[in-house]
């Protein structure tokens, strides 16, 4: 599933070059960085371990607002976060649920003769129908 969401960039105060990066759209989830792509970075991972945690808690990923919609102050400016939440969960979900299937024995025999991974066949095809919704 691939996510874009704006973030809020505030430089800090002290001209080191550092920015503080907050999401509208994702309550709490606030970061920052010492370089401008230290601070890019550090929001992807912010925002992907923060939409983590709401789907493994069974929620679904929060809309994202428009970014001509996001309100800012004096210094501050938006951009978008792209987020790539199937390889962030691969490297850093913790959640599996088990589930059991039937198919075919005919279907099964073929799996078994192909050394397929029902499991991923399934993970693969469910991530790519949550990409289309």
């Amino acid at each position: 599933m691939k996510l874009v969401y704006p973030a809020v960039f505030t430089p800090y105060e002290d001209e080191s070059g550092g920015y503080a990066v907050e999401f509208p759209d994702l309550t709490g989830c606030v970061t920052g960085g010492d370089s401008m792509a230290e601070a890019v970075f550090m929001a992807e991972d912010a925002a992907s371990g923060w939409v983590l945690t709401e789907l493994e808690d069974g929620n679904k990923a929060p809309e994202a607002t428009a970014i001509n919609e996001v309100a800012t102050e004096e210094g501050q400016f938006v951009s978008l976060i792209a987020l790539d939440m199937d390889a962030y969960a691969a490297k850093y979900g913790s959640n599996a649920v088990k589930k059991t299937l039937t198919i075919p024995a005919w279907l099964n025999t073929f799996v078994e003769q192909n050394g397929i991974s029902c499991s991923k066949v399934l993970q693969d095809a469910l991530s790519k129908m949550a990409q289309v919704r």
